[in-house]
């Protein structure tokens, strides 16, 4: 079960390291849209843009439907707070750890 998880998180931080990807997300944010609207805004080809929503829809940030030939993605934001959680927890314990060093370095002077 960990080891789903942390693959999991893996892939939404995979998802979310590239700008392009960031960049669909934000798209979404607006509403649905299909892969060619998506690829609109983007210097790149269709098939481009298309693994880029692949790799989106694998980490679970959207959701794909076929209608017809065309399909349209939508934004599911619920990874997010997996990613928000362990950044969260990640962030307390650096602040803990950082504050213990200042306060050690302070015993030092």
């Amino acid at each position: 079960m960990v080891r789903q998880s942390r693959d999991h998180l893996d892939g939404i931080f995979a998802a979310l390291a590239d700008p392009t990807r960031r960049a669909i997300l934000a798209q979404l944010t607006t509403g649905d849209a299909t892969i060619s609207d998506l690829a609109a805004p983007h210097d790149m080809s269709f098939a481009a843009v298309s693994r880029h929503v692949q790799v989106l829809a694998a980490a679970g940030l959207m959701q794909r439907t076929r209608e017809g030939k065309t399909t349209r993605c939508r934004l599911d934001p619920k990874p997010l707070d997996t990613a928000t959680a362990w950044l969260t927890h990640h962030r307390a314990l650096w602040q803990h750890k950082l504050a213990a060093l200042g306060d050690f370095l302070e015993q030092k002077k």
